[in-house]
């Protein structure tokens, strides 16, 4: 077990643009779930506007980052999630999926491995929107698609420490 790794989680979006916040809400999602129990190897969580720059702050010296945000694809799908690893000091894309931010991750992911600041090991989750107009709330399906991606983190993260069953296990 690595207690000594630390993870960051970051969720990438606005809430004031519906869909574009589903970033936001898994971070708000995990909080709720770990209430009184520390994350493991002090896993941290970060709400970011994507500025290339904070996201790499976020992630500088962790060992696992894990970033949630909305994406664009087309054809589109709504509440479809993209998985994507850094390959090579890369992204790999393996769909036409895109953030829906201008500047953003494939900048930091670039800036970050010319700097060598990237983690160990990044995760991108790129969570396909329907509603990206002035509001708040999530689409159904993107909710249906935060409530699942919620669950695959927190599989991952204690999967990345070794740890067995939740976070709040002695």
């Amino acid at each position: 077990m690595n207690t000594t790794a630390r993870v960051t989680v970051i969720g990438v979006g606005n809430d004031y643009r519906r869909d574009d916040g589903v970033g936001w809400a898994v971070v708000g999602r995990l909080a709720e779930r770990v209430g009184m129990h520390p994350l493991p190897g002090g896993a941290v969580l970060v709400r970011c506007d994507g500025d290339p720059a904070r996201l790499i702050s976020h992630w500088d010296g962790a060992d696992l980052a894990v970033v949630v945000d909305a994406a664009h694809a087309h054809p589109g799908q709504p509440g479809r999630v993209h998985r994507l690893e850094l390959d090579g000091g890369r992204l790999a894309r393996a769909d036409s999926a895109t953030s829906s931010h201008g500047l953003g991750l494939g900048d930091a992911v670039e800036l970050a491995r010319v700097l060598n600041r990237l983690p160990r090991t990044l995760i991108v989750y790129a969570v396909e929107g329907a509603d990206h107009s002035p509001g708040t709330g999530l689409s159904a399906p993107v909710q249906a698609a935060m409530e699942s991606l919620t669950e695959q983190i927190v599989d991952r993260i204690t999967q990345h420490h070794g740890v067995d069953g939740r976070w709040d296990d002695p």
